[in-house]
């Protein structure tokens, strides 16, 4: 399947060089809130990636001088309190069911924090593969400003992975603002650039990524998430047998043929 003339209705999207898929947020004067409808979108267009042979890589990227702003205050908050429970979980699980599909699918993502990140917009940056931000990041699991518990879309299982339990914590008892420099000490970016690097830069890394040998990569995001929930001799095992599958591949062979011939491997991702 190919994304090449894929047209979304609720973000923006478009393709770079090197089989690269750049998605950011709609409406920046309102610092790109996240709706009903670009959730629902969101979440099908993960789920279509898995078979998207023309996406290597993926960048989720800034808009306007920021990243996300969370939940839209009109479009969703706002509506959600003339729904009955049925409707609320109906709303709470296509949250999820987002961040899953960025799981499941098989390219890394990475995320391009500029301004502001909060709830679902930091959720979205929190379950990419990669974070890269700039100084003017600032990043808030606000959920309990607004009364609501810091357990949303799976903040308190990936979060203290990323940052650790205490400091997890600490973000989603009070809901305060993550800087920068907290959010780079602490892991959750990978690194900080300038401002106006931070799209190339991200860019660049994404189509690092897809040059390389993608079905390895796709193993690699696979077992990163399925060893979780594994004890360290399943995870060994799991390990084994999936570089064994890695090693049938071609890129395998075109690996060693090229330190061979003392030539950068060509990898097509097979």
């Amino acid at each position: 399947m190919s994304m090449a003339q894929f047209k979304p209705e609720h973000f923006n999207w478009r393709m770079e060089e090197g089989g690269v898929a750049v998605i950011t947020l709609k409406r920046p004067e309102r610092k790109n809130p996240i709706t009903f409808g670009s959730y629902a979108e969101l979440r099908d267009t993960f789920r279509k990636l898995v078979g998207a042979d023309d996406v290597k890589a993926i960048v989720f990227g800034s808009n306007g001088g920021n990243f996300c702003s969370g939940g839209d205050v009109r479009d969703i908050i706002g509506p959600l309190f003339d729904r009955d429970m049925k409707g609320l979980v109906e709303f709470t699980r296509m949250t999820g069911d987002l961040v899953k599909a960025m799981r499941a699918c098989p390219q890394p993502v990475i995320a391009a924090v500029d301004g502001v990140c909060v709830g679902a917009g930091a959720m979205i940056a929190l379950f990419s593969d990669m974070r890269i931000g700039t100084a003017n990041a600032k990043t808030a699991f606000l959920f309990t400003r607004v009364g609501l518990a810091g357990c949303d879309m799976g903040a308190c299982a990936m979060l203290p992975r990323v940052i650790g339990q205490g400091r997890a914590a600490e973000l989603l008892y009070t809901g305060r603002t993550m800087s920068a420099d907290e959010a780079e000490r602490w892991g959750f970016f990978n690194r900080l650039v300038a401002p106006d690097a931070l799209d190339a830069e991200a860019i660049k890394l994404a189509q690092s990524l897809a040059a390389g040998p993608t079905f390895a990569h796709m193993m690699t995001k696979t077992m990163l998430n399925q060893e979780w929930s594994m004890s360290l001799d399943m995870a060994i095992e799991a390990e084994a047998q999936a570089q064994a599958i890695c090693m049938q591949t071609r890129d395998f062979r075109r690996a060693y043929d090229g330190f061979i011939a003392k030539q950068p491997p060509a990898f097509e991702g097979n």
